[in-house]
Parts: C-alpha cells; sequence; structure tokens
C-alpha cells in the first residue's frame, strides 16, 4: 500500500508509505493521493488534514526518478493501470501536489524526515508545518535536468525572501531544518518523536474552531494573491458576510456569554 488514509475525530491523516524509496511518489501513489485530498475536500466531517511520511528519513522525495519521471520523459512504458492514467494525463501529478487541486480546509505537515524536490513542493499548500530536527529541505530538479513545476517558481518566492528561494531554485542545494525555520519556511521544530504529536495537537485546536470561518479564512488568503489591495479588500468582504450570517456566528458568542465551549455545526 502506497499511501495510508484515516479518519479519526475529524482529521484526515495522510501518510506516504514507500519508505523504501524515500516516500518518492510512484504512479500508484500519484493516483492515491489524489482520490486522499479529494475525500479530504468533499468530507464534510472532516475539519484538518495531517499529511506525513512512513519511516523517519525521509517526508517525501519527490517523484520517483526510476518509476514517475520515465513514463513523462517517454523512456519507460506503462506496466500498470495507475502508470497508464498518469502517462495518458501527466497533469494528474499536479493535482497530487495540488497546483492544480483547490482544498479551502486546513493542512497541517509532519515533515518527519528530507522534503526534497516534489516532496518541498508538497509544503507549499500546507499551512503549518511541524519539521523534525535534522530535516533537510531542497529543489535538486537542476541537478538532474528537470524543472520543479509543483509550483516552485510561483510559490517558493512568495513563502521566503526571493534571493533563498532563487538560491535554492538555481543550485540545488539542501538548507537544513534550522535555515528553513529562520525562513519561515516551517512553523515547528521538534524532536523527531515529537512530529506527529505536535501536529495532533495543532489539529485538535483547529477542528474546535468555527469549521466555516476556518474554510473562508484560507479561501481568502489563497484568493486574495495577486489581486490589488482593493480587489483583496473586496473578496475578503464577501467571503466574510456569509460566515458572520452562519449559525456557528450566533452560538460563538452565546458560547463566550455562557462561559462554555461553543458547539460549532458547520452551518
Amino acid at each position: 500500500m502506497s499511501l495510508i488514509f484515516e479518519k479519526k475525530d475529524h482529521v484526515a491523516y495522510i501518510t506516504l508509505n514507500r519508505p523504501e524509496a524515500r516516500n518518492a511518489l510512484d504512479a500508484a501513489s500519484v493516483v492515491d493521493l489524489i482520490q486522499a485530498w479529494e475525500e479530504y475536500r468533499n468530507d464534510d466531517d472532516l475539519r484538518c488534514a495531517v499529511i506525513t511520511g512512513a519511516g523517519d528519513e525521509s517526508f517525501c522525495a519527490g517523484a520517483d526518478l526510476r518509476r514517475l519521471i520515465p513514463l513523462f520523459t517517454g523512456s519507460r512504458k506503462a506496466q500498470t493501470e495507475a502508470e497508464r492514467q498518469v502517462q495518458a494525463d501527466p497533469l494528474m501529478v499536479q493535482k497530487a501536489w495540488l497546483r492544480d487541486l483547490d482544498i479551502y480546509k486546513p493542512i497541517v505537515a509532519g515533515v518527519n524526515g528530507h522534503a526534497i524536490a516534489g516532496g518541498l513542493e508538497l509544503l507549499y499548500a500546507a499551512d503549518i508545518r511541524i519539521a523534525a530536527a535534522g530535516a533537510k529541505f531542497g529543489l535538486q530538479e537542476v541537478k538532474w535536468g528537470l524543472f520543479p513545476m509543483g509550483g516552485s517558481s510561483v510559490k517558493l518566492p512568495r513563502q521566503i525572501p526571493y534571493a533563498r528561494a532563487m538560491e535554492m531554485m538555481l543550485t540545488g542545494e539542501l538548507i537544513d531544518a534550522e535555515d528553513a525555520l529562520a525562513l519561515g519556511l516551517i512553523n515547528r521544530l521538534v524532536p523527531r518523536e515529537k512530529v506527529m504529536e505536535e501536529c495532533e495537537r495543532m489539529a485538535r485546536i483547529i477542528i474546535q474552531n468555527a469549521p466555516l470561518a476556518v474554510s473562508a479564512i484560507k479561501k481568502a488568503v489563497m484568493t486574495n494573491t495577486g489581486l490589488t489591495l482593493e480587489q483583496g479588500l473586496k473578496n475578503e468582504f464577501e467571503l466574510a458576510v456569509p460566515v458572520f450570517m452562519s449559525q456557528d456566528a450566533q452560538e460563538g458568542p452565546k458560547a463566550f456569554k455562557e462561559k462554555r465551549k461553543p458547539r460549532f455545526k458547520g452551518k
């Protein structure tokens, strides 16, 4: 099983499960990951997702250079149904990386090991990133004659300083977890054995909040990118008004007044 998908108490757990290949994505895991993302997006009972990698060496090494990339370059013929699907529609890979699949629900990444190439690009869509001490980050595509087309040229310079983003993309050199933290690429740096514990702690906090408000905030941030200030404020207002008109918006102040925890229903 190249990917493990579990649901528990409003949280979706996605585990890349190819530790023998540093959790690199082959065709099967691309198909499975897309299905997991779509199920998370469409299930109203799920309010947060946690994605991590199996083992303690690698979060994700990106696309499998032996199994997946040759399908695109034409140096290997498809042998399985998943490989035929991916070869027929190379853009499927971009959905797996959430480059071409928008999810307006929170995603927490448990970076249990190295996040390289597409593994780093997976983090662009994660709202909160918890990394293990000793993890390394980088985009090594240029070293193999490839382009980091999981959104790096667009998203990385918007998430960290331009000069450092260019250094990472043009040199292909790795940075360590401390540097990633200083750049704001990750939120927390914890001992490896504490990564999932911290991810679950963050997920528990998030799912206690009003789901309509959480989703609207994420959608506002995602859709405001590239807009003018005037357009962004207009978009924010349009997304905020339905939240204020919801039952949850009535429940929140009522619970505060009654000194109890609110019971949000996402309505």
